[in-house]
């Protein structure tokens, strides 16, 4: 059997080691346009501020692949697939056949449709690419503008802050909005801000102005003009399913997949942030940009390419990140303040930046928000995870920050203790 993997993120970790449980000697082939095998993504902006090294980077060692017996096709690109003859043809003119595909692609940067975006000191940071391309700028740039209001904007803006530049995150709306709510937003650009960011949330940009020569001048907002010598322009990403529509996979909001992370087309798979899969809480199909799912959803798909049906259980939107030094993190259903159906419970202590939110739906916790004391995280997310009902005394001992195992059912326990 020949498995091809395109793409270079964690789904193809996931999907080499998924492959390899049942399957030890089909032929494995990756992928990829970088020139880096797979590395841990969001330590980029630790790149950056030369907080770690490249060495650091990778997710698997050297010894991975070869022990997994993959063949790496770094710095190609894959033009075309032909579904019909299994093969794949790529920008060297190469062609390489599959009798399994996968396809994670991973997701592209947003451009925004603004004037004066096209041209010298406008950048994306995603890659380790771009770090590295930043990293020859950092020592000689005065002041940064980022534009966007997610997880990379901000890792982008600690990055160039770590080394000591005048950086300032302009946001439409407030940041981090799909995963925290108003109040942990608040305790983050709080906390961000103290240590020399400077946050324009609700802010429109108008246009990145540029001097005659075409160097960068700042960005033009709704509230007036910010110096600026570089742009990052962090506006979110869009699964990146350019082979998948050439091949006519059934594409929507991303590639679509069934429970066995397949497309339309039973020999091609999709794992990672492009593939539109199995949400566990919800049960509907949807693209969740996350790590965790990415990895899962690609070991699944790579068992299932092997042969094992094993149906995907589904992912769970969740975000978990440390912003110089201050720990947070949101599992689940976290921005439903409106809605009748769910019940919340609130600590907060702003003095400390300790904050917990906790969403019930029918005595199920639905969804958690911590900030700043996350110890406890991974017992809210089994409560989570395995909708476990509690009586209104479980309930309390929740909402008091005491997700204690001792809660589970027994059932559950039992489990887990013959299943070790």
């Amino acid at each position: 059997m020949d498995y091809v993997i395109v793409g270079n993120g964690v789904s193809a970790i996931g999907a080499i080691e998924g492959v390899r449980q049942h399957d030890k000697t089909g032929t494995i082939t990756v992928v990829s346009d970088e020139t880096v095998p797979t590395y841990g993504r969001p330590l980029i902006s630790y790149y950056l501020s030369d907080k770690i090294k490249f060495e650091t980077l990778p997710f698997r060692p050297e010894e991975f692949y070869e022990r997994n017996k993959v063949t790496m096709r770094l710095g190609s690109r894959v033009l075309s697939v032909d579904p019909s003859e299994k093969v794949l043809t790529l920008d060297c003119g190469d062609k390489i056949n599959y009798d399994k595909l996968l396809l994670a692609t991973g997701g592209t940067p947003v451009k925004p449709n603004l004037p004066g975006i096209d041209g010298p000191g406008v950048y994306n940071f995603t890659t380790v690419a771009h770090a590295e391309t930043l990293k020859e700028l950092v020592d000689k740039v005065k002041k940064v503008v980022v534009i966007g209001a997610g997880l990379i904007a901000l890792k982008a803006a600690e990055g160039f802050a770590e080394k000591g530049v005048d950086v300032t995150i302009v946001v439409r709306s407030r940041i981090m909005r799909t995963y925290f709510d108003e109040t942990a937003g608040e305790l983050i650009v709080d906390h961000l801000e103290k240590n020399g960011i400077r946050f324009m949330q609700g802010t429109g940009t108008k246009e990145i102005v540029r001097y005659k020569d075409g160097a960068i001048k700042g960005v033009e907002t709704d509230k007036g003009m910010v110096p600026a010598d570089v742009v990052i322009v962090a506006a979110g990403v869009r699964p990146n399913m350019g082979l998948a529509v050439q091949a006519g996979l059934t594409t929507e909001k991303g590639i679509r997949v069934n429970d066995y992370m397949a497309t339309s087309d039973p020999d091609v798979f999709a794992a990672g942030d492009v593939a539109e899969a199995k949400d566990l809480l919800t049960g509907e199909y949807t693209v969740r940009p996350i790590w965790p799912n990415a990895y899962t959803q690609g070991r699944y798909a790579g068992r299932n390419m092997a042969g094992a049906e094993n149906p995907y259980t589904g992912g769970l939107s969740m975000n978990s990140i440390t912003y110089y030094g201050l720990p947070t993190i949101s599992v689940g259903e976290t921005n439903l303040a409106d809605d009748d159906e769910f019940e919340t419970a609130v600590f907060l202590d702003r003095e400390n930046s300790i904050y917990r939110k906790l969403i019930f739906k029918n005595n199920v916790l639905a969804g958690c928000i911590l900030i700043g004391a996350i110890d406890a995280a991974g017992f809210y997310t089994s409560f989570i995870k395995n909708g476990f009902e509690l009586d209104e005394a479980g309930k309390e001992r929740l909402m008091e920050g005491d997700p204690s195992p001792a809660l589970w059912p027994d059932s559950f326990i039992e489990a887990m203790m013959n299943n070790p």
